[in-house]
């Protein structure tokens, strides 16, 4: 049986079946020489509306999740890893193609790759350099997904698919555990017929869209920290909300329209964070059998893990719930990078370089020694260069539902602009955090507000 009919036998086995429609390819991957050195299986992990926080690797005392911090010990921990779109669609694209948003310009839920762009993602050049390749949970880019190009392909067509499936037999199956099997059932096929990629993507911890929105958790982790109580963010003071701008302060916002409710009152901002954690939780499980299952098929020795999230979220901060704008809850995610090979001495680090969304695909295809395109404006994270500044950009929709807001982010400073309305936030997120105050018209940082207005419209202009 070749590789694409036994990838198909193995997925029609499954309870998944009613949900799932794996496709698959022909063309055999190019194979390597037959004297090149043994390249390394990489398996990358993406969550859905991921905040950095939501880890017990960062701090959080909370939160369970005990197979991401073990692989965070082992591995090395990015505490200042950002998105250059808070937005799933965008930063997926920016993803898989190394680029921003001005480059690639995917900029809402139905514009696909062109076969060009497509052909210069990690996954397809991995596959040109002899890889097999796979796709598991949710591809999130275009209406068209290129199911038949990848060797495994375990996705719902749909842009955002359900938490819940029901099958032939009447049971149903949460996102996270159909994720799960697919992925167990790539690795079996995969496991010894040469290196493979496996991007799997979870639609953890993202709300189920609705009215009201809700946060459908496995039945085994319903009643998971029950007992804890959630600190109150600083910025859930109605203060906050009521300093913004008329244009942004409005029921129309929808970070503003999926707050009321979701953290409206005491009680629910408690019970929609809980829930929250459960679904991180919940990925966690499926990370630890996944390390499992590495062992069991003897290849932990030569698979590098990443991990990381498509963008952060607002749990009630200024106010809101969502992502888009520029504070640090939305543009700011997790990222954990596991090789079997590093030395002891990089094993269980932390890395305060400003790492970026568009890195992952460089990094990616440095560890396979595949050269990045030069379309590509990410760098590979493994190299000791290190960026001061980057340029964020949110234009999806535009006011009043999301304003559109460009901007500059530093290690010191962040300012953003509002570029339908002119409106300039400039914070000092070094003495600041929190973004509790916005120093825009306060003329003691006049100096530095023109600096960044000046450097926002350099980087502006190299992001296209």
């Amino acid at each position: 049986m070749n590789k694409a009919v036994s990838c198909v036998a193995g997925v029609l086995s499954t309870v998944l079946l009613a949900v799932f429609g794996p496709s698959f390819i022909a063309e055999p991957p190019v194979n390597a020489p037959e004297n090149a050195p043994e390249k390394p299986n990489i398996i990358f992990l993406l969550t859905d509306d991921h905040r950095w926080d939501a880890l017990g690797a960062m701090g959080n005392r909370i939160i369970q999740t005990p197979n991401l911090d073990a692989l965070a010990k082992k591995g090395i921990l990015y505490p200042n890893m950002y998105v250059t779109t808070a937005i799933c669609c965008v930063s997926r694209a920016s993803i898989l193609s190394g680029q921003y948003e001005s480059r690639h310009k995917i900029n809402d839920f139905v514009t696909d790759f062109t076969p060009e762009a497509l052909a210069n993602t990690y996954p397809m050049l991995l596959k040109k350099a002899g890889y097999n390749i796979g796709f598991v949970g949710k591809y999130g880019v275009g209406e068209n997904p290129p199911d038949n190009r990848f060797d495994y392909w375990a996705c719902n067509r749909k842009g955002q698919p359900p938490y819940e499936y029901t099958n032939q037999s009447g049971q149903k199956i949460h996102h996270t555990d159909s994720v799960a099997h697919s992925m167990q059932l790539c690795l079996k096929e995969f496991a010894g017929k040469g290196p493979f990629c496996l991007s799997v993507s979870f639609k953890a911890p993202h709300e189920l869209d609705g009215n009201p929105p809700t946060y459908p958790v496995q039945e085994r982790f319903a009643n998971l920290y029950k007992n804890v109580t959630v600190p109150t963010p600083e910025t859930a003071d109605p203060k906050y909300w009521n300093s913004f701008p008329d244009f942004f302060r409005t029921d129309k916002n929808i970070g503003r329209e999926r707050w009321k409710p979701l953290f409206s009152t005491p009680e629910l901002h408690q019970e929609t964070v809980k829930d929250y954690y459960r679904l991180v939780t919940g990925v966690d499980e499926v990370v630890g059998k996944l390390v499992d299952q590495l062992k069991q098929l003897k290849l932990d020795k030569n698979t590098i893990i990443v991990f990381s999230g498509d963008n952060g979220f607002y749990l009630g901060e200024h106010g809101m719930e969502g992502k888009w704008f520029g504070h640090e809850e939305s543009i700011r995610v997790p990222l954990i990078i596991y090789n079997p090979s590093l030395p002891a001495s990089k094993r269980g680090t932390r890395s305060n370089r400003m790492a970026l969304n568009i890195d992952i695909a460089p990094t990616l295809l440095a560890f396979a020694g595949v050269d990045a395109p030069k379309t590509m404006q990410g760098t590979d994270l493994m190299k000791t260069a290190d960026r001061s500044d980057f340029f964020y950009e949110h234009t999806f929709m535009g006011s009043p539902r999301l304003p559109k807001v460009e901007g500059v982010v530093t290690q010191d400073f962040k300012y953003m602009k509002f570029i339908e309305h002119g409106y300039e936030e400039l914070y000092s997120v070094k003495s600041d955090p929190h973004e509790t105050k916005n120093l825009a018209s306060d003329p003691t940082y006049a100096q530095q507000l023109n600096q960044l207005r000046s450097r926002y419209r350099v980087l502006k202009e190299m992001a296209q």
